[in-house]
This record gives C-alpha cells, sequence and structure tokens, in this order.
C-alpha cells in the first residue's frame, strides 16, 4: 500500500481505492473535518499529480466529471485549505508522493479506467442529517426535506415570509458559489418557484448569501448532499430538469497536469507496453530507496506491489 502522511491529512492507496483520511491539526478547515474520511474508487478518478513548490509542494486529485457531487457543485472553486482532493506536501516527503502518483497511475492503466464523465454519482456525497450556518441563514438537510431559516441579518424580504422547508423532489438545481473579492457569494435552490427575472441572492428567500466567513464552504457541503440524491444529469439525459441539476465542470487541464515523477508520460504513449513501464518502475524504487527516501518497509511493500502486477 502507498501512503503519506502530513499535517493535513493522510492519502493512501491499496490498488483500488485512494483513502484520504484529514488531518488532526488544529489548522486543517472546517470543511475536511465535517466531511471526515472519503473513500474515492479507484474508477472515479481521472488523474493524480504533484505539483513541487518552494517551501512545499502539492498532490491534486482530480475527479471524473460527475463522479462525486461535491467536486461537481464547486467547479473547482474551494481554496486549496477547503479542497478534500488537494495535500500540502512537505519537500522532504516529494519522493512519497510522487510514489503514490505512480502507484496510481499504473493502476488507472492496468485497470483502464475510463477518462470521460461518468454517468452516474460514483461518491456518495456528505452524510445526512446535515446543519450548516453560514451568511444568512442556516440550512438543514434530512434527506428528503430542505429547511432554510434566516437570521436576523437577512434582508426583510427573506424574514417577511418565515422558514422555507421544499421537497427533494421539487428542487430541479442548485447553485453554490464562493465569496469573490467584494462579491458575495450564495447557495441558491431552484424549482417550481423559480421565474424569470429572479431575484438576487440578497433578496432570494430561496438562497443563502454568503459573506466570506470560513463556514462559507460548508455549505458547499449542503449543496452536494442534496444533489448526490438528486437524479443524475447523465443519466436522464431526456430530462431537462434533471440535466440543470449541477453546474457545467470545469474545463479539462491540459495533460500535462495529469501525472508527475520521473516517469510521467502520456497515457497513451505507453499502448502495450505495462511490462516495460513496470520494470521502469522497480528501477525507479531501488533509485529512491537508495537515496533514502523510501524506508526499508515503504521499499518492500512497493517492490511487492508492482511484482504482483507484473
Amino acid at each position: 500500500m502507498a501512503e503519506i502522511i502530513q499535517k493535513d491529512g493522510t492519502w493512501s492507496f491499496d490498488g483500488d481505492t485512494v483513502r484520504i483520511v484529514p488531518g488532526s491539526d488544529k489548522g486543517v478547515s472546517r470543511l475536511r473535518r465535517t466531511l471526515g474520511e472519503i473513500g474515492v474508487p479507484l474508477r472515479a478518478v481521472a488523474g493524480l499529480s504533484y505539483e513541487p513548490g518552494k517551501k512545499a509542494g502539492r498532490l491534486r486529485l482530480r475527479l471524473r466529471d460527475g463522479a462525486d457531487p461535491l467536486a461537481q457543485i464547486t467547479g473547482g472553486s474551494l481554496d486549496d485549505a477547503s479542497d478534500p482532493y488537494r495535500l500540502k506536501v512537505d519537500n522532504d516527503r516529494s519522493g512519497v508522493a510522487e510514489y503514490l502518483v505512480d502507484e496510481v497511475r499504473t493502476a488507472l492503466l492496468l485497470e483502464q479506467v475510463p477518462q470521460g464523465p461518468a454517468d452516474g454519482y460514483l461518491l456518495p456525497g456528505p452524510a445526512v442529517p446535515i446543519t450548516v450556518s453560514a451568511g444568512d441563514a442556516t440550512v438543514s438537510f434530512d434527506g428528503e426535506r430542505i429547511r432554510l431559516e434566516f437570521k436576523w441579518q437577512a434582508e426583510e424580504a427573506k424574514l417577511s415570509g418565515g422558514p422555507r422547508t421544499l421537497a427533494l423532489a421539487e428542487v430541479s438545481a442548485v447553485e453554490w458559489m464562493p465569496s469573490a473579492s467584494l462579491e458575495n457569494g450564495f447557495l441558491r435552490f431552484s424549482g417550481p418557484w423559480t421565474g424569470p427575472g429572479r431575484q438576487e441572492p440578497k433578496y432570494d428567500p430561496y438562497a443563502v448569501e454568503l459573506w466570506g466567513f470560513r463556514n462559507d464552504p460548508l455549505m458547499a457541503l449542503v449543496g452536494a448532499a442534496v444533489v448526490a440524491r438528486m437524479p443524475h444529469p447523465r443519466a436522464a439525459s431526456g430530462n431537462g430538469a434533471a440535466a440543470a441539476a449541477l453546474p457545467p465542470a470545469p474545463a479539462p487541464e491540459p495533460a500535462a497536469q495529469v501525472t508527475a515523477g520521473p516517469s510521467a508520460t502520456p497515457p497513451g504513449e505507453e499502448g502495450g507496453h505495462d511490462h516495460d513501464a513496470l520494470l521502469r518502475r522497480l528501477r525507479e524504487l531501488g533509485e529512491l530507496y537508495s537515496a533514502g527516501i523510501l524506508t526499508d518497509e515503504e521499499f518492500a511493500t512497493a517492490k511487492q506491489a508492482v511484482l504482483r502486477r507484473m
């Protein structure tokens, strides 16, 4: 098993699942602590990269479009601290990070995991019931109903109507947008109440206005929990309402961002030469071991994993 332990969390890969456990350090974001441990099946992974930096590097897990409700609704807008699919890596552990990248990459090649969009959610999304207080409201979701209770700071247009309760079956779309610069963010629900000329989130009784405080990212968890229990947009291609449930995914990144490390080459270049790739991997492991980057146990475990694939 490949594993890297850092202050922000622990990532491991056993050949089938990338397991992400948030760290216990007080600096770990509230979103990561609330979301807890995540098991990402290999079939949901589009790629894993290691990006070196001057003071610290970063591991970044990319998921297939439509595989994860949280990744889809946030559209890459979560900051580094809140994004559970990014991990800050100390420079003295870069070799271990690159080893983890190579292990995942090799498994993707051998298992021939498709890189295109998923037709259904491959991760369950945040657990319910869930309640989050941020911005001008507190939102609760029990798996069937969403309840919005507005705080005294909310506009009169929201307070005058009292709390709103929405049935999941009535919700046609969910949007989450973080605060940026002088623009406030929001969590907004669409349904039969949505008409032309919709009000901005500040006055919309079916939206939460976010002011840029620490709990704002937690509202993305509520949105993801709702989206996870709605029809998947690609599984209901004939249903216009369902297709609008998620915002468009961010544009794909250049291929250079998919992999990293000394043996990283675009997946298509190796074709049927998986055996050669594994032999090359063995040589690289020997070099990492000789350089003192891998411990005896890490080297033995990694070597056995490669030999099993051969």
